[in-house]
């Protein structure tokens, strides 16, 4: 693994307090994306109130970074699977999660904008450049979302965030950790570098977003759900996925009630203190490391 634009969890260079953070947004900003082509999840995700529904046909290198671990993340999503998100979507917007930067990139954005693409996501670059060619791809006519996935983007996000034209910044937890060589996703969504790249995102006025939310009551999983949804009022955030294990385990006309029962939690800690916030990142910490000592 490339190691040369590894950051440490703690350096002295994204050491930055919460005061730079700002006042967190109100919850009611807070925007929602499900990314699916199946036509039940697509209605109800939109009569629920999701703000963006779409595909994701990111493929290229993924196998290589993820394919060897379990649980990996690779879609099957084609772009003409656009036509059945448009066909069953009324109030949400339209979006496609492209691959990096390739030599048939802006003929991907040109097809997918012809579908009805409203916000466009580009994945796993490390260079400003790139960034900037991708925007300029789009030409104004979707929003362009940069997903920061990389540690050298993480690196250099002022960059980022000064480039005319984006209208978003998301950091992707699974992809991230693994750049960065960290053993769990959730050391991203504590560590000093999210503070810094949160702050760094918000002070140029464009919105921050990061990982994916589950169903706020789901005992299921390893990491409570409250633990996480408290890191976003913490880190300023107003835009999340619906994570994966979202749908798991409920039936499709349940997904409204979900939704509800998500964002009213979400509610919940953007009204706390940040007292509050921090004992809850502490919380997070501990539990990550209490799994990295299972692990051992």
């Amino acid at each position: 693994m490339d190691t040369s634009h590894r950051v440490s969890r703690d350096s002295s260079l994204t050491r930055l307090s919460h005061d730079h953070l700002g006042t967190p947004a109100k919850p009611e900003s807070f925007v929602l994306t499900a990314v699916t082509c199946d036509p039940a999840v697509i209605r109800h995700a939109d009569k629920a109130g999701v703000d963006r529904i779409g595909i994701d046909i990111e493929r290229m290198g993924k196998h290589l970074r993820q394919g060897n671990r379990p649980g990996y993340r690779i879609s099957d999503h084609e772009l003409d699977d656009l036509a059945t998100v448009v066909s069953n979507v009324t109030n949400a917007e339209i979006f496609v999660r492209f691959n990096p930067l390739h030599p048939d990139s802006q003929s991907e954005i040109d097809r997918a904008l012809d579908l009805g693409a409203q916000v466009v996501m580009l994945p796993s670059f490390t260079e400003p450049r790139e960034a900037a060619r991708f925007v300029k791809m789009v030409g104004g006519r979707a929003k362009p979302i940069l997903l920061v996935e990389t540690a050298a983007a993480a690196a250099r996000i002022s960059e980022f965030v000064a480039i005319e034209g984006v209208t978003e910044v998301m950091v992707g937890l699974n992809d991230l950790h693994i750049s960065l060589g960290w053993s769990n996703p959730f050391e991203v969504m504590t560590s000093d570098l999210i503070v810094s790249i949160a702050a760094h995102v918000r002070e140029a006025g464009i919105r921050f977003g990061v990982g994916g939310l589950a169903r706020a009551e789901d005992s299921t999983l390893p990491v409570s759900p409250d633990l996480v949804y408290a890191q976003y009022p913490r880190l300023g955030a107003t835009a999340a996925w619906l994570a994966r294990s979202f749908y798991s385990g409920i039936n499709t006309c349940e997904i409204p009630f979900e939704v509800r029962k998500l964002n009213e939690r979400l509610a919940y800690w953007f009204a706390q203190p940040v007292s509050a916030l921090t004992r809850q990142r502490d919380a997070l910490a501990t539990k990550i490391r209490d799994f990295g000592e299972q692990m051992r």
